[in-house]
């Protein structure tokens, strides 16, 4: 009998054939690269399924004399060499920078395989979700203004935010570009400390969403001259909650009602189907812009990936991601 491979090294072998972004039209200084970036997606992914959030912690898990860590590491060789320590750590360093672009690359690529605006009007939303800080620790203002950090398990690198469904938290902000429609598929994202204004990201979202879409929908904090102007560009509209005491009496009102409705139900149930299955609704399980960053843009891409994989083999795309991926 012939043994079958485990999930996890299914959705590593996965990875080969999804389209990757442009590469920088000019090449930075410094020796060119062994190896490429699909090498240390497949390691992420390996990392965000296992809930690896050190880099040592893959590396023991990798070394492991079972068959399923064995093949594990074939998939992570190129051209008959696997990374050393130390370019595992730096790679995988630097791999955050590069995640938005491969999300939204992905995820235009999900577009054109479930197409999910089949029957429906091409809109996508825009929202942020908060991440806290590691372990519940904050860093007062008090503190922050005197330099003294308390405690080392303080995330010093995290900020402050308040939210509306949480009051002040200490943390990050993971800023998402989802379809609206009946499947919950996000177009992109960014990570940025909890006191970023959501609209200074939307720009950068926007540029990864297909220019298929016809709608932006965001609230008020989307409601950016700048971003209008980019919407306009790209012959979509811009569709967001408007200032001012409610209720609002213009003409519009009822239309931006009913926008503002579907926005609502694609984000919020996204965020929290989302933050289910990669057990975020607590505090975050790293520490750091680049490790954060690796765990939360990271889960997002093995989150397209799932849905890749469900779709290829014919199974439901909204329902049963979380027991899949625990069974990875």
């Amino acid at each position: 009998m012939v043994p079958q491979e485990s999930l996890l090294v299914l959705l590593v072998r996965l990875v080969d054939p999804i389209p990757l972004p442009a590469p920088p039209k000019k090449r930075g200084l410094g020796r060119p690269r062994t190896y490429t970036d699909r090498l240390f997606l497949k390691a992420l992914l390996i990392m965000i399924v296992r809930r690896l959030h050190k880099v040592n912690e893959l590396l023991s898990v990798l070394e492991q004399p079972t068959a399923e860590m064995q093949t594990l590491r074939t998939l992570l060789m190129e051209n008959g060499r696997y990374p050393t320590r130390k370019t595992f750590d730096r790679r995988l360093a630097a791999l955050p920078e590069a995640l938005p672009a491969q999300i939204g690359c992905l995820g235009r690529h999900l577009v054109t395989l479930i197409q999910p605006w089949r029957d429906c009007g091409r809109a996508a939303a825009m929202d942020s979700t908060v991440l806290r800080a590691k372990d519940g620790a904050v860093w007062h203002k008090k503190d922050r203004e005197k330099g003294v950090v308390p405690h080392t398990r303080i995330d010093t690198q995290a900020g402050w935010t308040k939210s509306g469904w949480h009051g002040w938290v200490y943390g990050w902000k993971l800023h998402l570009a989802s379809v609206v429609a009946g499947v919950w598929l996000p177009l992109a994202a960014q990570l940025t400390v909890a006191n970023t204004d959501d609209g200074e990201v939307a720009r950068q979202l926007l540029v990864e969403v297909p220019y298929e879409v016809r709608f932006i929908l965001g609230d008020q904090h989307y409601n950016r001259d700048e971003l209008r102007a980019d919407c306009h560009l790209r012959d979509c509209s811009l569709v967001t909650s408007q200032p001012g005491k409610y209720p609002h009496t213009d003409e519009g009102v009822e239309v931006r009602r009913i926008f503002h409705k579907l926005r609502s139900v694609a984000m919020e149930n996204f965020n929290e189907h989302f933050k289910g299955i990669f057990a975020a609704h607590g505090p975050v399980p790293t520490k750091g812009k680049v490790a954060t960053s690796r765990f939360a843009l990271g889960a997002i891409f093995v989150y397209q990936l799932a849905l890749l994989y469900r779709y290829e083999h014919g199974l439901e795309l909204n329902v049963g991601l979380k027991p899949f991926l625990r069974a990875a």
